[in-house]
């Protein structure tokens, strides 16, 4: 599979200027996206995962800017765009699923005309050209009775259905890239398996690349080519996915995996990560995850880590050896995952 990137994020580092001080949402975010794979970016609320993709899109609130950092796509920095240049690419050549498609639909008008709207914005074509689109995909993305539904509003639909229709409305244009921001979120688990599922085949019929951002380890590992482990703002690990399962690096992804419940397991008791994310106004010195690392040393409270190799396309930010965090993993992690 040709690996070269549809999108290469070098360096991101994205603030909010609050009354409390400068909030460092995401500070030198590195990675690549290629199309026909999946990059799944995982981590706790409020480490970075959403307002990278928001920074990408040109989608910052007010307050927010990109203080550093460039984001290519085919070749053109979308950092340094203009509003107008990024409404040609949002929608046709990027699209996004947000995570709330009760918010993100409009209440007082009817699926169909919202994603019509969506076609005739980016396609010189007639209404019923455009709709006749729609048609199409409300059917890919598994609509029943679509001809009849097309003309329903959003409240008519189900959690499940109302993200269908965002599907729909992200890949009306057959869009290079797809940002999904958690697509699962406030769906049962069996809604979820079938969105994913979803997911990945329209990514096989489209070739699209997609991007999905979750807290859920049991998406990334279902979904994704290669993963992005993102804490305080900062990437704490990045893998394919197979060797992130297999043999992860870093304290806070055993922190994760630890903490899934196992349907095989013998106890009850869970291993949660102690603790809290920190305030990304205050961010502890030297490594942000060490307040709440249980294999805290000296080095840790004064020297941020940096993202080091591991094994070919796999890398971690932590100060433990290489030795000590594969004793670790062998001994602690995998014993009981």
């Amino acid at each position: 599979m040709d690996r070269t990137p549809l999108l290469s994020v070098e360096g991101l580092h994205v603030r909010f200027e609050t009354r409390r001080g400068t909030v460092h949402a995401v500070n030198g975010i590195t990675f690549d996206s290629a199309r026909g794979e999946t990059l799944g970016i995982v981590g706790e609320s409020g480490c970075g995962k959403s307002v990278t993709s928001l920074a990408i899109l040109g989608l910052l609130a007010r307050n927010g800017r990109v203080e550093s950092g460039s984001a290519v796509f085919e070749g053109t920095d979308l950092i340094r765009q203009s509003d107008r240049a990024l409404r040609g690419i949002r929608g046709r050549e990027i699209a996004m699923i947000f995570q709330d498609p009760m918010t993100s639909l409009n209440p007082v008008h009817t699926i169909g005309k919202q994603l019509v709207e969506a076609v005739q914005l980016h396609r010189d074509v007639t209404v019923r050209v455009a709709k006749a689109r729609a048609l199409e995909l409300l059917k890919a993305v598994g609509i029943p009775k679509a001809e009849a539904r097309i003309d329903d509003y959003p409240h008519q639909f189900s959690g499940g259905m109302r993200q269908r229709v965002m599907i729909a409305m992200a890949l009306v244009n057959d869009p290079d890239l797809l940002i999904a921001d958690e697509p699962t979120t406030a769906l049962d688990v069996t809604t979820q398996a079938q969105i994913m599922s979803l997911i990945t085949k329209l990514q096989e019929d489209f070739g699209s690349a997609i991007i999905v951002i979750t807290h859920d380890l049991g998406v990334v590992a279902e979904a994704a080519d290669d993963v992005l482990v993102m804490y305080a703002a900062r990437v704490a690990e990045q893998a394919p996915v197979s060797k992130l399962f297999k043999r992860p690096h870093h304290p806070y992804t055993w922190g994760l995996l630890k903490s899934i419940p196992l349907l095989t397991a013998q106890e009850e008791r869970l291993h949660p990560i102690r603790g809290l994310p920190p305030s990304l106004i205050n961010v502890p010195e030297g490594c942000p995850f060490n307040p709440r690392c249980p294999y805290v040393f000296d080095r840790c409270h004064v020297e941020v880590p940096q993202l080091l190799p591991v094994d070919g396309f796999h890398a971690a930010a932590c100060h433990l050896s290489l030795e000590d965090r594969k004793r670790i993993v062998q001994e602690e992690v995998l014993e009981r995952t």
